[in-house]
């Protein structure tokens, strides 16, 4: 099974010079914890509701801060044609609940995260990359 099956693909994005408030409302909105940061049509970033609450609010900036500042920079990716039990092995090697999914042009198509697979997937993808990803290194 591939990817493509899994994954969240209608992706709302942000700009780097989008507000935290902004971003936290598209969260909201959306009822998604991740948000990709794209500038010239290039993912440069993911802006997450974890990074809110420890770039803006553990060190009280405010919600005008832009996202530029605050975002985790770069992002860990597969692709749509990649194999699901490949992307659940590659999260739990590199310890993280989502990917950026990318299609064979290098353009964003979507979002895969555990919860996606859990929830589409019958085996225990899901729970093996799971407990790699919460072991302690």
């Amino acid at each position: 099974m591939k990817v493509r099956e899994f994954m969240t693909a209608q992706v709302v994005a942000a700009k780097p010079t989008d507000t935290v408030e902004d971003v936290a409302r598209m969260m909201s909105e959306i009822d998604s914890g991740a948000i990709p940061v794209i500038e010239d049509d290039l993912v440069i970033g993911m802006i997450t509701d974890r990074d809110i609450v420890i770039r803006v609010i553990a060190e009280r900036k405010d919600g005008f801060t832009p996202v530029s500042e605050v975002m985790t920079q770069g992002v860990e990716s597969c692709l749509e044609d990649d194999d699901i039990a490949e992307a659940a092995r590659r999260m739990a090697e590199l310890q993280m609940r989502r990917l950026v999914v990318f299609n064979s042009e290098g353009e964003l198509s979507g979002i895969i995260s555990l919860g996606d697979i859990a929830i589409e997937h019958q085996g225990n993808l899901a729970t093996e990359a799971l407990e790699e990803i919460s072991q302690d290194e």
